[in-house]
């Protein structure tokens, strides 16, 4: 019997939408630049999930938390 494949969609909410002026920010900034600001919320995302984990988790050591953290993020999906 065939699955139907699962959609995914990206629509942002309202108040995840671009403004004009973000956009035009966006575009008038180097390739490096928005590589920069990628990296900073990746990293930021990290420390996040990280302090989630500890939360739900206070018993662990640090090891435990960063290998956790590491788990989770190599099985994101997009």
């Amino acid at each position: 019997m065939p699955t139907t494949p699962v959609r995914h969609t990206n629509e942002m909410l309202a108040d995840e939408q671009l403004s004009r002026e973000q956009i035009l920010a966006l575009r008038a900034m180097s390739g490096q630049d928005r590589l920069r600001i990628a990296e900073r919320l990746y990293w930021s995302a990290r420390r996040m999930k990280a302090a989630g984990v500890r939360t739900q988790h206070p018993h662990w050591p640090e090891a435990k938390v960063d290998d956790e953290v590491r788990r989770i993020f190599s099985n994101a999906r997009t």
